[in-house]
């Protein structure tokens, strides 16, 4: 008997321990459209919410398909949060949203003072809305897509409000940081006028008054007829810079860059760091280094 009480005792301490063994409750995701995006988000919802991109890094989010496991991933997803107007989005989100029509959707391009352009083909999907889609590369609209994404995961998970608030409000200070370096250094010496491949910084020229000259016209290729056009552009507007981006060909660049001894600079706008990103591609326009 007294060889027995011990095992007893150690069968009910296991048979305890295993009962008291509970499987930890998985963390709820959020899909968004591109890394900047969920640079904002994860800034906000912190450790609460796992954040997924749909673009992944390197592809175009103007013509960028899902895989199919993407797809079936996007099943286990609370909500999506949408830059708005992007190439990817005006493809394929009503057909995620049949999909999933249990996953919320959320906008987070409400409230932007949208700039509108002609409605052009690229690649295979028509821009029929007219506007320019690359809100984030702003700091004016990063704090409208940051209270988005405040209100949203608010209402999301309401018992965590007050977490959400301070974070917010932390990267609003951030992000008025950030607008702070970028004016500073564009202040004096920088160059007013930029060439660039793809039209990525319509909103970050418009907040710092500056001129953009993209090198693609309606989603394609320039002709041999408009490049000529550009090489005599960037030469009558003494463009010093000529920005390519890594998703994109730069091959056109090169040529222009060759042409009017301008010089080439590799910039991501879709960049996950975009405070990084913002400061680099102003320093790049006072020919600041990076360390």
């Amino acid at each position: 008997m007294r060889k027995i009480a011990p095992l007893l005792f150690l069968l009910c301490i296991l048979v305890g321990c295993k009962k008291e063994k509970k499987t930890a409750p998985e963390t709820p995701i959020l899909t968004v459209t591109i890394e900047p995006l969920r640079y904002f988000t994860e800034k906000i919802g912190g450790d609460n919410f796992e954040v997924v991109s749909m673009v992944p890094k390197g592809s175009s989010p103007e013509t960028y398909d899902p895989t199919p496991q993407q797809m079936v991933n996007l099943g286990k997803s609370t909500a999506y949060f949408k830059i708005g107007y992007i190439g990817f989005e005006q493809v394929w989100m009503d057909k995620i949203a049949k999909n999933v029509p249990q996953m919320k959707v959320y906008d987070t391009s409400q409230g932007v003072e949208l700039i509108y352009e002609e409605g052009h083909y690229h690649g295979d999907h028509f821009h029929a809305t007219g506007v320019e889609p690359h809100i984030w590369n702003s700091p004016k609209n990063a704090k409208i897509i940051a209270h988005n994404i405040y209100k949203a995961l608010s209402e999301l998970d309401t018992g965590n409000q007050a977490q959400y608030r301070d974070n917010y409000l932390a990267l609003c200070e951030e992000i008025d940081t950030t607008d702070s370096i970028v004016s500073s250094i564009l202040a004096e010496g920088a160059d007013k006028v930029f060439m660039i491949y793809h039209p990525a910084l319509s909103y970050f020229a418009r907040d710092y008054g500056l001129l953009q000259i993209p090198i693609e016209k309606d989603g394609k290729e320039p002709s041999a007829g408009y490049l000529k056009e550009l090489i005599e552009k960037s030469k009558a507007h003494q463009v010093r810079v000529v920005f390519i981006q890594p998703e994109f060909t730069f091959q056109n660049a090169k040529i222009i860059a060759q042409e009017t001894g301008t010089q080439m600079i590799s910039i991501n706008p879709l960049d996950y760091d975009w405070h990084k990103e913002m400061v680099h591609i102003a320093k790049a326009l006072h020919h600041e280094q990076d360390n």
